[in-house]
């Protein structure tokens, strides 16, 4: 049980995270002729585009998008219970505000993960890399305002780790908000 369990929870979480991404991509209005971003597209092109046919977007938000990524988050719930149920089909209401909880949770730990790559590649890469090019374009808009409140520290930008704290604060303050299920999302 708890393999088939951790098996589905990992597919589905990383799937999450790349139609998350794919959100992200469009938002920013990042470079989606970039080898990774056409990843993104065409990993989730053949759900998104016949919602983008039915569920209008608003602003640079594509609903579609960010709709399928909470229904993956609430069938991830299901899929879940099922296993452990052992295959008695129970849907809970507590399935859907999960499901929310669950795509906020994965949005924050996308960004974690992205600025932590995005620093690491730009110690090692010098710009080179066309994945360190998206994250750029994705982190910049959040790190631009972090870096005009900074003093200059002489070549170091600390703006990375400031937001890592923010993420962090965020990350507990909602554990304080909604309890311990939060950590187990």
């Amino acid at each position: 049980m708890n393999s088939m369990s951790f098996l589905i929870s990992t597919l589905f979480d990383l799937y999450i995270m790349v139609v998350i991404l794919r959100i992200w991509l469009q938002a920013s209005r990042a470079d989606f002729y970039n080898p990774f971003s056409q990843f993104i597209v065409k990993a989730t092109q053949p759900v998104v585009a016949p919602l983008r046919r039915v569920i209008p977007s608003i602003g640079s938000i594509d609903m579609a998008t960010v709709l399928f990524a909470y229904a993956l988050c609430v069938l991830k719930f299901v899929a879940l219970n099922l296993i452990i149920s052992g295959g008695a089909a129970v849907f809970d209401i507590s399935f859907l505000i999960f499901g929310a909880l669950s795509l906020l949770k994965a949005a924050g730990g996308l960004l974690f993960w992205v600025l932590l790559i995005r620093a690491i590649l730009s110690w090692v890469s010098q710009g080179r890399s066309p994945i360190e090019y998206v994250f750029h374009q994705l982190t910049e808009p959040m790190l631009i305002p972090v870096r005009r409140i900074l003093p200059d520290m002489g070549g170091f930008d600390l703006s990375v780790l400031v937001l890592f704290i923010v993420l962090q604060f965020a990350n507990f303050l909602m554990g304080d908000l909604v309890g311990p299920i939060w950590f187990q999302l």
